[in-house]
């Protein structure tokens, strides 16, 4: 071991102090849990597609019930769970100090996480408030509101507290993360009943896009910038590109939510402003993705053995071709053939799922041995395995509803009926169905591999265990 690798270990030992293991281990085994929960959901609702009438007679498992839980349970239940303790572990870390008013941890835990069963079972009894992303039941909505806020206000006098005056790029992104999320949350709770008409649709788009591009996406930065360089021991490319991204981010994506209402009543000089800003997002897409594959130099031949890097590389191409789609559909022209079709989906799971929460998964990947006193994974061939079907899962999922999309939207530009295009495409939706469920069992690998790990690590420190 040369010095420097000597002195890399002590510091992260000493680091390793800051941490509450067990509360992160506890956050990240609700965040699994979420993990298989509600994709599993998501590739039920698939197969009603060519069998509409399944289990159609119980309420409960209609369409309109499940893919709310479907939808907010990806974002708030197997990603958001994922990155907060995720955030336990980074923050401590890159502040040099524990977590303040760590005493609220525990019941923030079992709050969220309580809160988020809740709301399964009030959107399965049929309360929804009819906002896309934000169907939760008013007082699910508070709650999670709650949390965030004390969250923020914890990680921000952490923040406050910390030994290093220079602020790293993950603590940017992180402090944005959540402040804007605590303000977007307001707006849900006012949004869907105090909005009248148009303006309602507008609002929504703005809610459901803030949702994406001030949580998920700053969110999802946090977890790259911190684990990419700490799993290949390389550090991030250029700290003053990775200042551009996150400027650039702050400043467009705010305007962006409008590009899905074009061609409605909506002012023209307000959609034409998003259409300008969704363009403009190729600053923050390229910047951040130039930052990642620079911290790869050099880097490249380690890459087949290391499976957190495999994922948050794989997670930056998804986020390439998802961003390439979702700026191509806000123009007008090309927005023709693609809204309303599975084009639009396409690109939703390309973002939410390729990339963010792949990337949270390799977050988890890379923390949870560390947590078993750095533990080895139980088996790479097992967590390679889901690897790849994940990989192969997204991206052929991706591939089949873009065409489908677009036959789609080229029929009925064509004049051809609509129930006609629907016929024409229900090929492509077996293929979904299959690809989702490819999706469900690599995260299945990657969860057992996961807990067999903390088994053989609990075995291995057992009293009398060799």
């Amino acid at each position: 071991m040369t010095a420097t690798e000597a002195a890399l270990r002590e510091a992260s030992s000493r680091n390793d102090e800051l941490i509450d293991a067990d509360l992160i281990r506890q956050w990240l085994a609700w965040g699994l849990g979420w993990l298989l929960l509600f994709p599993t959901i998501g590739a039920f609702i698939s197969t009603k597609f060519n069998y509409p009438t399944l289990l159609g007679d119980l309420p409960w498992f209609t369409f309109g019930r499940l893919r709310p839980m479907h939808v907010n349970g990806v974002i708030w239940g197997a990603f958001s769970t994922l990155f907060i303790g995720l955030c336990y572990y980074i923050v401590p870390r890159l502040s040099g100090v524990r977590v303040w008013g760590e005493r609220w941890s525990r019941g923030l835990l079992w709050v969220w996480n309580l809160n988020l069963a809740a709301a399964v079972v009030l959107l399965g009894l049929g309360w929804n408030r009819g906002w896309e992303a934000g169907e939760f039941p008013l007082i699910n909505v508070i709650v999670t509101f709650l949390v965030i806020v004390l969250l923020t206000v914890q990680f921000l006098m952490t923040i406050k507290q910390r030994r290093e005056r220079p602020l790293y790029v993950s603590l940017w992104y992180l402090i944005a993360a959540f402040v804007w999320t605590d303000v977007n949350l307001v707006l849900l709770m006012l949004g869907p009943y105090h909005i009248p008409g148009i303006n309602n649709a507008a609002w929504h788009g703005l809610f459901m896009h803030y949702v994406v591009g001030l949580w998920i996406t700053p969110a999802g930065y946090v977890l790259i910038y911190y684990f990419l360089p700490a799993s290949v021991k390389n550090p991030i490319y250029s700290h003053r590109l990775s200042l551009i991204g996150f400027w650039s981010l702050a400043f467009f994506y705010p305007f962006v939510g409008i590009h899905h209402y074009l061609y409605s009543p909506i002012a023209d000089w307000a959609e034409t402003i998003a259409i300008v800003s969704s363009m403009m997002l190729i600053i923050p897409v390229w910047t951040v993705l130039q930052n990642f594959f620079g911290t790869m130099i050099g880097r490249w031949p380690e890459l087949s053995r290391n499976l957190p890097a495999k994922f948050l590389i794989v997670g930056s191409l998804m986020y390439l071709v998802g961003c390439f789609q979702g700026s191509l559909a806000a123009l007008r022209s090309l927005q023709q053939p693609t809204h309303f079709t599975d084009f639009v989906i396409s690109h939703s799971h390309l973002t939410v799922f390729g990339t963010f929460v792949v990337w949270a998964i390799a977050g988890t990947m890379y923390v949870w041995p560390r947590l078993a006193h750095d533990a080895p994974l139980w088996s790479f061939r097992v967590g390679n395995w889901g690897f790849w079907l994940v990989t192969l899962g997204i991206s052929a999922m991706g591939l089949v509803l873009t065409a489908q999309g677009l036959q789609q939207g080229f029929m009925l530009m064509a004049g051809t009926e609509w129930v006609h295009s629907v016929n024409a495409i229900r090929p492509y939706w077996w293929v979904r169905t299959l690809t989702g469920i490819s999706m469900d069992v690599g995260m299945s690998l990657v969860v057992y591999t996961l807990m067999k790990t903390s088994l053989a690590a609990a075995d291995a420190t057992r009293p009398g265990a060799r």
